[in-house]
């Protein structure tokens, strides 16, 4: 029988609609903006921005903050009293944060996993004696071991299902042992995560400096578990360097969008046997903004002027000059000579001035010969003052003066922008399993690109020399994006380093003025269509001055828009990486969740949760190789669980749509230093030749980019992979004399489909579910005779017995098994 291969179907989302926060308060000033001088636009003279950590209380406190404006770090990570993170605000956001409840943390007073032992809950929780295992009431969910820098640690995750009781508390104390066969010890309280009012999980990470063998969990109510503990991430050295002449740390420094896209178009020129440019279709808006001047101060009788072109296509050249005229009752007029526009402004009976705000702004709109796009008072305000004249003509300006202090040298190309992919595979016909890079969809995260770069001069430089790159090159086909957002890119290169989203202005004239030029553009990560703020989901913003601005609408932006042509066109794209940074975090789907009750997209199907993981650790494991960076257990699986909600993100979109196993990264993060023995940070932007042990941008780029070629190794696996998966009950069938536990087991990541009525299992059947989220595989507790009837489907849609459940035939070649109780 020719062999079968089917995806396994996806589910479709519901509709949700909900209500998110528009912004009230400024977000993002500029500390590097122009100042204000005698004969130029008047700009608000911007608090100087820092940097704070605070403490949320959870999703749902985080989804109002982000909705407001607030532009939060990437590295917001879970603690047991909701998310801590760090936020860039002004003296007067830092107000409000204040005002929306959220807690400013001191320096150093964030939350830290103990080092110690403290006792845990005492004797009273260890004499508790376990029940059956189907009405067990605590579960151990991980137990990993790992090392890094010669530091040991174990990392423990359980779960207890009295975690949501709210009185008494429930709490979970975790032992260890020092080896196979030693005593348990080291006692310890876990810490509670609750988010969002609901119970997540206990869990755990301290030091130890022997690996321990097992561990037991024990509740304050009475459950006990115990569980084995799992190596985290290999010691092995990466494959890839195996070859003393392999080729690597190709990069000098980071790349501004121009540089990217040049050396893409070199490399497909140098090597046109295994390397091609494929254009996307839709253009970027541009590194371009339209000329403004904030006239008369920010009170009643302000102006806010934009120019109809774009400031470097003339708009640069326009200048406005309000006149005072002698004489009485005279009518507002526009005089316009060449690109100076003069507004004659009013005189009332007594010779006073007369034209207000609002009467300016519409005699400029409309009398201005075309030259002025946009006028209106100043951002709330209903323009009723009287204007003032001008000391002389004011200049507009596009603010684009490319005079950041560190930026490159090089004038940037103004006008929208095709964006290129560098596609790399010796067989380029869609018969390869494809794999999307997609870096720098937010502006300052200036590692992802290098890394993205590396990881393609590491295949054209190596193929040729190297049998594990030829590998790769010669069975899948890859697609970098290295900059997919340019325009944004730009920005923080040369204006604003914080910049976040492209540069597409969707503001209405309260949030148009040039002081809020920082704030404008969507974020391309929360622009896609399932799992949307649109319908309810949290982590995106209807705030166009907020830094998770979702756009007016799904796929507004044409840099979203382009991700999906791409996947449509070249439709054996199999697997996806979004790399951002810095949180030091990978993770799948879900990616979104609507806050009140943590209600998530839907979950993978196990089999695809254990191919994740799976991939996750291969990936892993190079990054560690480089330099013993280690992502640790938590901040790995379904980013709503590890993270928080990014409603609208794109790996979302692409897997539940498309099937595309969709990973993100977040790359850079927290290294551990075993000189101070603590776990310290990075940041978008780190030196690039920092601390080779800690922080540092080469550092940084070199370790990611050894976990991108794995991930290339996976995808050609996959490809290869020609194997039907086996599976079976456990414990297997027979006669039983009471009630049994049974669960299924895989030979590999695979997703099991079954019945227990005595009918055909097929795609449309139940399919074997987790536990709960991050836990393996349910427990089925058979009280009386039942036959189970399954099959399994792994990860690259190889069936089980290459049995087909779209057709029936005589051969019914499923598995099948009966547990029969026997009443004695």
């Amino acid at each position: 029988m020719r062999r079968t291969r089917q995806r396994i179907a996806l589910l479709a989302l519901p509709a949700l609609v909900g209500s998110m926060l528009v912004a009230t308060g400024p977000a993002g000033a500029d500390p590097t903006g122009p100042s204000v001088t005698v004969g130029q636009s008047h700009v608000d003279d911007p608090d100087a921005v820092r940097l704070v950590h605070i403490r949320l209380t959870g999703a749902d406190m985080l989804d109002r903050v982000t909705a407001a404006g607030f532009d939060l770090e990437h590295g917001l990570r879970r603690v047991p009293t909701g998310i801590e993170g760090a936020a860039v605000v002004t003296a007067e956001q830092l107000t409000a944060l204040k005002g929306m409840g959220v807690e400013v943390l001191a320096d150093g007073a964030g939350f830290a996993w103990a080092d110690e032992a403290d006792g845990g809950l005492g004797p009273a929780g260890a004499r508790a004696v376990q029940p059956q295992s189907h009405e067990a009431t605590v579960r151990v969910v991980r137990a990993d071991w790992f090392t890094t820098k010669g530091q040991g640690f174990l990392y423990v995750e359980a779960r207890t299902t009295e975690g949501q009781q709210a009185e008494p508390i429930v709490g979970m104390q975790l032992e260890n042992d020092s080896g196979k066969g030693t005593p348990f010890g080291f006692p310890r309280t876990m810490s509670r995560f609750v988010d969002s009012g609901q119970y997540m999980f206990h869990r755990n990470l301290f030091k130890l400096d022997t690996r321990p063998d097992t561990i037991r969990v024990t509740s304050s109510t009475g459950g006990v578990a115990t569980g084995s503990v799992s190596n985290w991430l290999e010691d092995a050295p990466p494959p890839l360097t195996a070859n003393p002449s392999y080729k690597s740390d190709f990069l000098d420094g980071y790349r501004h969008p121009q540089q990217l896209y040049s050396r893409a178009k070199e490399i497909a020129r140098q090597y046109p046997d295994i390397a091609e440019i494929v254009y996307l279709p839709n253009q970027t808006n541009g590194y371009q903004r339209k000329a403004q001047a904030q006239i008369g101060g920010t009170g009643q009788a302000a102006v806010v002027v934009t120019s109809a072109a774009w400031g470097h296509e003339g708009g640069n050249d326009i200048t406005v000059d309000f006149v005072d005229r002698p004489g009485a009752n005279l009518p507002l007029a526009v005089e316009v000579e060449g690109k100076a526009v003069r507004v004659l402004l009013a005189k009332d009976a007594a010779g006073g001035p007369a034209s207000t705000a609002t009467e300016v702004a519409e005699a400029l709109r409309t009398r201005s010969q075309g030259l002025i796009d946009r006028a209106h008072p100043y951002r709330a305000n209903e323009g009723t003052g009287i204007v003032a004249p001008t000391a002389g003509p004011v200049a507009l300006t596009d603010f684009l003066d490319q005079k950041r202090v560190g930026a490159p040298a090089g004038e940037v190309p103004r006008g929208p922008v095709t964006i290129p992919v560098l596609r790399i595979g010796k067989h380029r016909d869609g018969k390869k399993p494809g794999v999307l890079i997609q870096a720098q969809d937010h502006a300052r995260e200036w590692v992802p690109a290098t890394t993205s770069l590396e990881s393609a001069e590491r295949l054209v430089h190596n193929y040729r020399s190297d049998r594990e790159t030829k590998k790769i090159v010669d069975n899948t086909d890859v697609f970098f994006i290295l900059s997919n957002n340019p325009d944004g890119a730009n920005y923080s290169f040369y204006n604003f380093a914080s910049q976040r989203r492209n540069m597409t202005n969707h503001c209405p004239d309260a949030n148009a003025d040039p002081g809020r030029r920082n704030s404008w553009g969507v974020d391309l990560n929360r622009n896609y269509r399932v799992g949307s703020g649109h319908d309810g989901y949290a982590g995106a913003s209807t705030s166009c001055v907020s830094d998770t601005y979702q756009g007016p609408e799904k796929l507004s932006e044409p840099e979203s828009k382009n991700i999906i042509w791409l996947v449509e066109k070249y439709s054996n794209i199999k697997f996806m990486m979004s790399v951002h940074s810095n949180g030091g975090q990978l993770f799948w789907q879900p990616g979104a969740y609507i806050a009140d009750g943590r209600i998530t997209t839907p979950r993978p199907p196990l089999g695809d949760e254990a191919f994740y993981w799976q991939s996750a650790a291969r990936i892993l494991s190079q990054v560690k190789a480089h330099r013993e960076t280690v992502v640790t257990p938590e901040n790995v699986g379904g980013s709503s669980d590890v993270l928080y909600s990014s409603a609208g993100n794109v790996r979302e979109d692409l897997y539940h749509t498309y099937g595309i196993y969709a990973f993100g990264w977040e790359v850079g993060g927290s290294v551990y230093n075993p000189a101070t023995g603590d776990w310290q940070g990075g940041s978008f932007q780190p030196e690039w030749v920092g601390n080779p042990d800690l922080v540092s941008g080469h550092a940084e780029t070199m370790e990611y980019a050894n976990g991108i070629m794995e991930m290339f190794r996976v995808a050609a696996d996959w490809g290869r992979d020609k194997k039907d998966p086996t599976s079976q009950l456990v414990p297997g069938a027979g006669r039983y004399s009471k009630p049994v536990d049974v669960r299924f087991e895989t030979s590999e990541p695979a997703t099991v489909y079954y019945t227990t009525d005595g009918s055909r299992p097929t795609l449309e059947s139940p399919r074997y579910a987790a536990t709960e989220f991050r836990e393996p595989g349910q427990v089925f507790h058979v009280t009386e005779t039942t036959t189970f009837r399954w099959f399994s489907v792994d990860s690259a849609g190889n069936i089980e017995r290459n049995y087909d459940p779209t057709k029936s035939d005589r051969r019914n070649n499923y598995r099948t098994a009966t547990i029969k109780i026997v009443n004695r």
